[in-house]
Parts: structure tokens; C-alpha cells; sequence
């Protein structure tokens, strides 16, 4: 199993190898919008379908297919911005986790 150092590592650089990493961060907050949308549309697949005449009916394995694709994108994106501005991925996971238990400390939980 692949760690997000790990596969962070292999994708900066397999983007500078294909000429992508050198885009500065605003730009690739931008790809990262775009990502998103399309995992906005692949959720929307999922949850209400879509009514398009030029499409057709993708089955459940290909809505889920899709959904995996789109969460791996918004991932890479996330990655990319983190090695832009230097910062470890695993940090990123202990920030979060630490501003939740912060946040709700009151409350009943881990």
C-alpha cells in the first residue's frame, strides 16, 4: 500500500517530468476548482443521476469507477498545492485531527 508521502513523491515527479509542476500555486488552485467540479458532477451521477440525451446510462460499477477517479484527482491537486508550499502530508492529516479534537473537546468522542 502506497503511503501520501510516498505517492506525493512519485507525483511531483512525475509532473515535472510531464512539464506541470512549475505552474505556481494560484494556478493550481485553479485545477483544483476544476477537479472539484468534476467530482461535483460525479457525486451528482451518483446520488440523482444525470437526464442527458447524449449520454447514456453509465452502470453502477462505471458511477463508482468515476466517483474513485474524481477523489483521486482532488487528492493529487491537494498534494501538489502541499509540496508547493512545502508542506508534509502527514502534518496536514495531524492538523486536521488536532483542530477537530480542539474544537469539539466538550464534546463525547476520541
Amino acid at each position: 500500500m502506497t503511503t501520501l508521502k510516498a505517492h506525493q513523491a512519485w507525483l511531483v515527479k512525475f509532473y515535472q517530468q510531464r512539464q506541470w509542476y512549475q505552474y505556481s500555486p494560484f494556478i493550481r488552485l485553479n485545477f483544483l476548482t476544476e477537479e472539484v467540479g468534476e467530482l461535483s458532477r460525479a457525486i451528482r451521477a451518483l446520488e440523482i443521476g444525470r437526464d442527458h440525451p447524449g449520454e447514456s446510462t453509465p452502470s453502477q460499477a462505471d458511477l463508482n469507477a468515476n466517483l474513485e477517479e474524481e477523489l483521486a484527482d482532488v487528492l493529487d491537486q491537494v498534494l501538489i498545492m502541499s509540496s508547493k508550499f512545502k508542506l508534509d502530508p502527514e502534518q496536514l492529516l495531524q492538523a486536521s485531527e488536532q483542530k477537530l479534537k480542539q474544537r469539539f473537546k466538550d464534546q463525547a468522542g476520541d
